[in-house]
């Protein structure tokens, strides 16, 4: 779980600054993103089956 804690003379706006850095950093959005809904087991193959084909494009382009 992230965790920000404010300096002495930090305002909320820094600190917000930093908590959303962290919350990028730490891979949060993306979970939370997958996790909002229920997902058929045909669409988690289709959304696999994507994210292969994008994987093996990327390697392969050079």
């Amino acid at each position: 779980m992230t965790q920000v804690i404010l300096g002495e003379n930090e305002g909320i706006e820094s600190a917000l600054r930093r908590f959303k850095r962290e919350v990028s950093q730490a891979g949060i959005f993306p979970d939370m993103r997958k996790h909002r809904h229920f997902e058929t087991p045909l669409q988690k193959r289709k959304r696999k089956a994507v994210a292969m084909h994008k994987q093996r494009k990327r390697r392969f382009r050079s």
